[in-house]
């Protein structure tokens, strides 16, 4: 009986012993910090991963990720220093670097978001509102991305909280701004090349009426060489004419005849109204062009009648 009693009360001491060991233990992980509370007051930070010992039933471990975490702001609209309205979609990247402080000023992760959101919008506000609207599209976006970081990383200290890096993913204007702004440029680019067109219309008319100008001056000139190389040949050929007349005039007034037959009866249906004894045709009765000779006729004699002519033959033609 009292073996038995033993042995129940060895298993029972054996079985508090291993509650009691397994209730001091605790592990940490390679992505997170733990911190140690004893009935309410922290006692100390773990954040070497691996197996270790706390008190037994009084000690609370309180798990806090060391990671990067994100930080996702919704769009805010911003006013610019040149009255533009932006709206602007920005996050960040923090760790906590300091669990005992993180857990006495917030406790938990979803509640840094919260505050960290605030004091992010309070620095863009801050930092955005100081510069214009090209500096923030364009010319100091990196700049301004380091000074809302740096604000932003100063407040969030007091929290155990290390801001990593903070990005404007896009600032651009409202969509009814949007809609102006690319309406007003679509017209300044309209108008542009309106006057565009009109400068190349008058190029095109000044480059038309020169060269008509030119054109017309170019044509006179050649009709003008024209017509004195025309006057020329007609002088010279006129004075071939004439020198060839003045050698033989008889085949001279042959040419030009034939010339004229060959000019005038080209067509099919050629008529004339000439006499055929025209001198036109001088060339068809004769070859030489002269008119036939026409006979005289006399009254014959009456025989027996004196003092009346013997009638002379007529004149062969020749």
């Amino acid at each position: 009986m009292k073996t038995g009693i033993a042995g129940i009360v060895a298993l029972i001491v054996l079985l508090v012993a291993i509650i009691v060991g397994w209730s001091s233990l605790f592990t940490v992980r390679q992505t997170e910090q733990v911190l140690l509370v004893r009935l309410g007051e922290p006692v100390r930070v773990v954040t070497e991963p691996g197996l270790h010992f706390k008190a037994p039933f009084i000690d609370t471990v309180i798990s806090i990720d060391k990671r990067i975490l994100d930080l996702e702001n919704p769009s805010q609209e911003v006013i610019a220093s040149d009255q533009k309205r932006l709206v602007v979609d920005a996050f960040a990247r923090y760790r906590i670097n300091n669990a005992l402080r993180f857990y006495q000023s917030i406790g938990s992760i979803p509640a840094a978001n919260i505050q960290l959101t605030t004091l992010l919008n309070s620095a863009l506000r801050r930092v955005l509102g100081e510069v214009t609207f090209i500096q923030v599209v364009r010319d100091e976006r990196e700049g301004l991305m380091q000074r809302i970081r740096a604000q932003l990383d100063r407040e969030a200290e007091g929290y155990g909280i290390s801001v990593i890096d903070v990005r404007i993913r896009r600032a651009d204007l409202p969509d009814q701004n949007s809609q102006a702004v690319y309406q007003r440029m679509q017209t300044e680019r309209q108008r542009e090349a309106a006057e565009f067109r009109a400068q190349g219309g008058q190029k095109a008319q000044e480059i038309r009426s020169k060269a008509d100008r030119e054109a017309t001056v170019i044509v006179a000139e050649a009709n003008s060489q024209a017509e004195e190389i025309r006057g020329s040949g007609d002088a010279e050929r006129n004075r071939l004419f004439a020198a060839a007349y003045g050698k033989d005039p008889e085949f001279f007034s042959f040419y030009r005849s034939m010339t004229a037959y060959d000019q005038s009866l080209k067509s099919s249906d050629t008529r004339f109204l000439l006499r055929p004894d025209s001198e036109f045709f001088r060339f068809f009765a004769n070859s030489s062009g002269r008119p036939p000779a026409r006979a005289t006729t006399t009254a014959a004699p009456t025989p027996g009648i004196p003092g009346q002519a013997t009638p002379e033959p007529a004149a062969a033609p020749r």
